[in-house]
């Protein structure tokens, strides 16, 4: 059995000892990870949860969807941290491509839909709801979005899209941060974790992390993480990822 995430040891993870917390894709296994965490934790005092279940038909690829969830969350906040774990790896039933001749324009315009437009679109809705002061927006994104550590090639639509959405990230954090000094926009790598989203893909590869692990690392690295201008770009451990 895996055990729970324990998070009352590593938090608080802001200046106040009390904080509320918002996780958008809650039903994957990172999201409900988060969730998990953030729930053991006796100084969260509340957690906000959306995924496609939401009664507002929350969607990635309808904007009006995104804007109507945000506009429903925002009675509870003021949110301390919000998480956007969203994402996909396989594309209508389709993995990455390996090569140039698999490149097809639906198959591309639907990893950009979900992996970068839509999370733009959740982050220009949701970050008016961030706490003012010392707050975190977290994205999780890949490392195979760093064009500088790319050195297999394939993998185009994920690659891309990944890469966008690091862009999207910061260059919204180099604006938010001009109302809020103290805002940390952070994307986030959380390793190669056991889910449904990785297990056509790893292969015999038998170092794999339990979602719980990923996420006990990443906000142990989001507590550390010093205020910066622009966004950061880190893995579980907190090491920093080249852009």
């Amino acid at each position: 059995m895996v055990n729970r995430v324990t998070m009352a040891e590593n938090f608080p993870l802001f200046s106040s000892d009390q904080y509320k917390a918002l996780v958008i894709g809650s039903n994957g296994a990172l999201g409900a990870a988060f969730v998990d965490a953030f729930r053991s934790d006796p100084n969260c005092t509340y957690v906000e949860v959306v995924s496609r279940h939401s009664s507002s038909g929350f969607d990635l690829l309808n904007a009006e969807s995104i804007h109507a969830q945000a506009l429903m969350c925002s009675s509870m906040g003021p949110f301390e941290i919000i998480i956007d774990a969203t994402g996909a790896l396989e594309i209508d039933g389709v993995g990455p491509e390996k090569s140039l001749n698999s490149l097809n324009h639906e198959h591309l315009t639907k990893a950009f839909l979900v992996n970068a437009i839509g999370p733009a679109l959740v982050l220009r809705h949701f970050s008016p709801l961030l706490a003012k002061g010392a707050s975190t927006y977290a994205k999780l994104s890949a490392r195979v979005g760093s064009i500088s550590d790319n050195k297999k090639g394939g993998w185009y639509g994920y690659r891309a899209s990944k890469a966008a959405l690091n862009m999207m990230l910061q260059t919204a954090a180099i604006e938010l941060q001009r109302k809020n000094i103290n805002l940390r926009v952070v994307a986030l790598q959380p390793g190669t974790v056991r889910s449904k989203l990785s297990s056509p893909f790893v292969g015999s590869q038998t170092t794999l992390l339990e979602p719980h692990t990923s996420v006990l690392g990443m906000l142990t690295a989001l507590k550390n993480l010093s205020v910066k201008s622009g966004a950061h770009f880190i893995d579980y451990m907190g090491n920093e990822i080249p852009w």
